[in-house]
């Protein structure tokens, strides 16, 4: 997940377990991410990869974004803070991340919101550097390969946080794919690998997407109760808290769909965002900082995938340990009724 979640010290962990630790770049500047990939050097000689946010297109209704920062205005005094300015950026530093990518290479790179040009993931190639490219349809998968990647990662509905869709297309909300439905047709569709995402939190379904044909699957929501996630304690608490019984995809906090914990913040803004991905991310990050800084659950950003309840409490590495060892159990077990 984007900015502080999935840090050095959790990427660290995870690779260090045998596993491949992801260090996410979005939402930070293009030397924070210069400094933190240095850093997880500094803590893993294991391969790891960093992932990160395409730029979007502009969104032509400046009125609605007005409109929602009008609604919001009682939030900023709630938290006494300032609204963002929804005009801050539009493309997350995205050439300049790119450049200290192919400038000091990585092994792997991730990207999300859409596919790189054909030249872009062509030199990273080059650099050594694996590639690989979110998808949420078959159509997606199709461009994915046609670009160069070298896999495509399947991200089912159930995930956590941002759907990785290419084009924001506000008319398709709800129209998402469960994730071994989009490995079936991905797999049909394309020839590169495919790594599953979305809704991961035990061995056992690590086993059912890799025998659906996924070669490898990729979990965010299950790693961020660990004490190396730099997720807020609240945030933390929160996937486990009968207080929060379900997810929704909203357009809330970042005018994109993303999918978090149902709380106040959500129920009473969600209908009314409007789809200005970044906009609305620029707009309420004091919002979230400051609901953050208060511990109120109630007005962050509680990303989640509709696993949530089956997070775990457990260092990243041990983690990793326990998910290899369902996964070995699951195969066995697998294998014996297979056999009878």
């Amino acid at each position: 997940m984007a900015g502080g979640v999935s840090g050095p010290e959790l990427a660290a962990a995870v690779s260090e377990a045998g596993g491949l630790g992801f260090l996410a770049a979005g939402y930070k500047t293009a030397d924070g991410v210069y400094q933190e990939i240095k850093r997880l050097r500094s803590l893993t000689d294991r391969p790891f990869g960093v992932n990160v946010f395409m730029p979007q297109p502009e969104y032509a209704e400046s009125g609605a974004v007005e409109v929602y920062a009008h609604q919001l205005a009682g939030e900023a005094a709630w938290y006494e803070t300032e609204l963002g300015d929804p005009d801050s950026g539009r493309d997350d530093g995205y050439d300049a991340k790119l450049a200290v990518l192919l400038d000091d290479p990585v092994p792997v790179v991730s990207f999300h919101f859409g596919v790189p040009s054909r030249e872009a993931l062509e030199r990273l190639r080059r650099a050594g550097t694996f590639t690989l490219v979110t998808a949420t349809t078959a159509e997606e998968a199709v461009a994915v390969e046609r670009a160069g990647a070298d896999a495509v990662i399947a991200q089912g509905v159930e995930a956590g946080g941002h759907q990785g869709t290419h084009r924001d297309v506000p008319e398709n909300d709800g129209t998402g794919l469960g994730l071994l439905s989009l490995i079936t047709q991905i797999r049909e569709a394309v020839h590169i690998p495919v790594v599953a995402a979305g809704g991961i939190m035990r061995g056992a379904q690590i086993a059912a997407v890799l025998a659906a044909g996924a070669s490898a699957a990729q979990l965010g929501t299950a790693f961020l109760a660990t004490p190396e996630s730099g997720a807020p304690a609240v945030h933390k608490e929160a996937l486990t808290n009968p207080l929060f019984v379900r997810t929704e995809l909203t357009r809330a906090f970042t005018g994109r769909p993303a999918r978090g914990l149902v709380n106040r913040f959500l129920r009473e803004h969600g209908p009314y965002a409007p789809p200005a991905y970044p906009e609305i991310n620029h707009l309420t990050s004091p919002l979230r900082k400051a609901a953050a800084k208060a511990g109120d659950a109630q007005g962050m950003a509680l990303w989640a995938g509709q696993g949530h309840r089956l997070a775990r409490d457990l260092p990243a590495g041990q983690l990793v340990e326990v998910l290899a060892a369902e996964l070995a159990e699951a195969r066995a077990a697998f294998a014996d009724g297979g056999a009878r």
